[in-house]
């Protein structure tokens, strides 16, 4: 069990999303403003934070601030009605880990809370297991127990990338700026090259996949059974 953090303080939503979660087996624990949030996260273990922007007594960019020069990395989802771009990049430069304007679908926020807690679990595993396949940052390897291989870096980077975010889709574009933009003399083409090194590597391990989406670039495909 997850313990969810909500910080927001509007009674009737703060209530409404703790039913909610709770419905779906979470724990939560709410705070009616930033200040409310830094006292009871000293008293309880939470996994993730759902933070309104605009509060009284401490805002949720303070909060934020004040977390994260705690040292505290606990991830963190903005959900606010403050939805300029300029918004969006303080929260992710103090260190927000999503951000959702409000109105919000409870669905969409439900799928986001589970992304960014596979996310936040990756990093600090540094290991992505989808059913008996271990993909080894530390490493570069791909394993199951009966099969092993060992990747480049680049391979296991763009791999592992795509792991990561199961959802979605990368265009060639996007990974070619990620591995290769420091390269002046690579061409973008490089990325369909490593795609299919990728794939031959990773063939015995039928849990994962790269799937091409046409127009569109490549997306992560895990077969967890």
């Amino acid at each position: 069990m997850f313990n969810v953090m909500v910080v927001e303080d509007d009674k009737n939503i703060r209530k409404l999303i703790d039913i909610k979660l709770s419905a779906l087996g979470y724990s939560v624990i709410t705070a009616e403003n930033g200040q409310d949030a830094l006292e009871k996260l000293s008293e309880n273990h939470v996994d993730i934070m759902l933070v309104d922007a605009m509060m009284p007594v401490m805002d949720g960019f303070s909060l934020v601030r004040a977390v994260r020069g705690d040292g505290n990395n606990v991830p963190v989802i903005m959900v606010t009605a403050r939805g300029s771009l300029a918004d969006k990049a303080e929260g992710f430069d103090i260190g927000v880990d999503d951000y959702m304007v409000k109105p919000i679908e409870f669905d969409e926020l439900s799928l986001r809370i589970k992304a960014v807690l596979r996310r936040a679990k990756i990093v600090s595993d540094r290991k992505i297991t989808v059913g008996e396949t271990v993909l080894d940052y530390d490493t570069l390897t791909v394993s199951n127990g009966v099969e092993k291989v060992v990747l480049t870096k680049t391979e296991f980077g763009i791999i592992y990338k795509l792991l990561s975010y199961p959802e979605r889709s990368f265009s060639k574009s996007m990974l070619f700026e990620e591995f290769w933009s420091w390269d002046s003399e690579t061409e973008e083409d490089i990325v369909k090259v490593y795609i299919n090194r990728i794939r031959n590597k990773i063939a015995p391990f039928k849990d994962i996949d790269v799937e091409t989406i046409r127009g569109i670039g490549y997306k992560g495909v895990r077969n967890e059974r």
